[in-house]
């Protein structure tokens, strides 16, 4: 059975901050880059990857759910708290629903969206894409049933795990918690916040009714963060041992206000980043890692992109801070920044290695953050002063691609840590619902202990496979254990795939020849 810490150790790495106790001494690892033999098929990768978040659904499937070997499930949750909790998503392989880590993954697709909404349209795939946000948006509707009051959880953690039971067999816990005015959670809150309102952007041209009901609830929730301020785990208890935040509440209202300013253009929530950059750690933090927990690497990009814009030319010096720290987190993971404790490890292959479990989640967000600030460069025809040298966008671009090529496939293993792309990938991924027999086929019940007895020991294959699921992948030295029982690497999540979907979009635009030269030239 999984542990129940899924940020192991509680810790995430700052850099060149020593009056802050989180500050971790890395070693840099000797390292090449596996240069691929054959291109791959990022339009096949973007398909399976929106495929996922049809596995992960809660609630009752519509007619058109394409991943059949799922069925109903969850469909009382809220019931014992008088209010409707059903839908969302299962953020792992298990079944709880966490708000957190869900508004992350929600947030990222629809930032995908923005940024690339034209190259997954190219690819036939932004119907999918609209419904994957859209499944988490109409539950955080329901969730937020107040102005005051979000629903943060439904599910038990401790009870689940108890239990190798699939969704639609579900007899633990459905007990729902939630954030309120004497129970505040502005972490949540903010997160849910920047998920509504990078959606309503999504959503504007295509439904502006839904995009105008997510705007207000963006709205709501950011007033109700930002005016009850408190860690949302000191609130919930229940969600510690899973999803504590360690990175505190002040990184979600900055990102929320950034996301409202750019889905309202309302100059308060531009003056909000501004002014509370330095107290909040906007402009103080160099961060390390992108995640559901620390934002501000994401916040510090997308700031250092509004320096371009002349109605911010009055801000530039506090813009500066946040693009100086944006340019720190990508050069740390270029490894050209002064020194190894500045820089972000990676095994010998080459991956970007942040933590022992489910280190994936840090490779899939950083190479989506190179991605976009790549474009960027590009764009604005600048280059980044790393410790190591000038660095331009396609230097970027050419990394961002390693990475996700040793996703797909180009690594010792030769394997693809993409469940369902190309010919070899994990077959017994730490999932409860894939690795036991689907409801469709066998709709006896299968009790909470008899998963256990049947499936979680079975050494064969799963029999469901998890297509477009990212898992938690390698250790330190590129090696992994296909194991159901091996959950830091096994175990996939919605958090982990959900940055994907942009990079590979853009991939896939790419015309790979000059780019495939270039990338076959370098050696890191």
């Amino acid at each position: 059975m999984e542990m129940k810490n899924k940020n192991i150790n509680g810790h995430f790495k700052v850099l060149k901050l020593p009056r802050f106790l989180l500050h971790y001494s890395l070693f840099l690892l000797c390292f090449t880059i596996f240069v691929p033999s054959q291109a791959f098929d990022y339009a096949d990768a973007l398909s399976k990857s929106l495929l996922y978040f049809e596995a992960q659904r809660s609630g009752r499937l519509p007619y058109n759910q394409r991943v059949t070997w799922r069925h109903h499930s969850g469909l009382t949750d809220g019931l014992e708290q008088g209010v409707d909790l059903v839908g969302g998503y299962y953020d792992a392989g298990d079944h709880v629903k966490f708000g957190l880590p869900m508004a992350f993954t929600i947030t990222m697709l629809s930032w995908g969206v923005i940024e690339y909404g034209k190259q997954i349209e190219a690819a036939g795939e932004m119907e999918h894409a609209l419904e994957a946000i859209k499944w988490g948006t109409d539950y955080f509707i329901k969730a937020h049933t107040n102005p005051n009051v979000l629903w943060a959880e439904v599910g038990d953690g401790d009870t689940d795990h108890y239990c190798w039971q699939r969704p639609e067999d579900m007899t633990t816990s459905r007990r729902a918690y939630k954030i309120d005015q004497k129970n505040p959670g502005s972490d949540l809150a903010g997160e849910t916040a920047a998920a509504m309102a990078a959606a309503s952007i999504v959503f504007r041209k295509s439904n502006s009714h839904y995009s105008h009901l997510l705007l207000q609830h963006a709205q709501e929730l950011f007033e109700f963060g930002d005016k009850y301020r408190g860690k949302y785990d000191s609130s919930v208890g229940v969600v510690k041992s899973y999803y504590a935040s360690v990175s505190g509440f002040m990184d979600e209202l900055l990102w929320a206000a950034l996301w409202l300013y750019k889905a309202t253009d309302n100059a308060d929530y531009f003056k909000y980043v501004i002014n509370k950059g330095h107290c909040f750690g906007g402009i103080g933090w160099a961060i390390s890692e992108f995640s559901w927990d620390v934002k501000y690497a994401g916040i510090q990009i997308i700031a250092s992109k509004l320096l371009h814009e002349e109605k911010h030319s009055q801000q530039t010096h506090i813009l500066e801070q946040y693009k100086s720290k944006a340019e720190y987190y990508i050069c740390s993971c270029l490894n050209k920044n002064n020194g190894s404790n500045n820089n972000v490890d990676r095994t010998p292959a080459g991956l970007l290695y942040v933590r022992r479990w489910n280190n994936m989640q840090y490779v899939s967000s950083a190479a989506y953050l190179l991605t976009v600030y790549s474009d960027f460069l590009q764009n604005s025809q600048k280059k980044i002063k790393c410790h190591e040298g000038l660095v331009g966008h396609e230097e970027l671009l050419i990394f961002a691609k390693s990475q996700v090529d040793y996703i797909l496939g180009s690594n010792p293993q030769n394997m693809s840590y993409l469940v369902g792309f190309g010919p070899k990938y994990p077959i017994r991924v730490h999932h409860r619902g894939a690795s036991i027999v689907p409801y469709r086929e066998n709709k006896g019940f299968i009790g909470c202990t008899q998963g256990y007895d049947n499936w979680y020991s079975n050494p064969k294959p799963n029999p469901n496979v998890l297509i477009g699921a990212l898992v938690g992948g390698p250790d330190c030295q590129d090696n992994f254990s296909d194991e159901r029982g091996n959950y830091m690497q096994t175990e996939a999540c919605t958090y982990n795939t959900a940055p994907l979907v942009g990079v590979f979009a853009r991939l896939n635009e790419l015309d790979s020849t000059p780019l495939r030269a270039s990338y076959q030239r370098n050696t890191y």
